[in-house]
């Protein structure tokens, strides 16, 4: 399961799994409004991860993002660290 802290929603927190093939599983949204984020969450269920990033990146709401942008930054996030030398696997 993977963590991310959200920055400027009104959720504080996504928690997530990626499966081997890169689809997004089990979405979680702590904070916020629940039964949008609920919605949000099945929207993506089973997804490709790069194409809720191509879905979600930039849709705003408060403080210049919103909770799917922030979905996206944390995937995105995710992608990064799988692509990092210094990964530890």
């Amino acid at each position: 399961m993977q963590t991310y802290m959200t920055k400027g929603t009104c959720s504080r927190q996504i928690l997530f799994d990626v499966t081997e093939d890169f689809k997004l599983k089990n979405v979680k949204f702590i904070g916020g409004c629940s039964g949008n984020l609920q919605a949000l969450s099945r929207l993506v269920e089973d997804k490709p991860i790069d194409e809720v990033i191509n879905t979600l990146k930039g849709i705003k709401c408060r403080s210049n993002t919103s909770c799917g942008d922030q979905l996206a930054t944390a995937l995105i996030e995710y992608k990064n660290k799988l692509n990092s030398p210094d990964l530890e696997k």
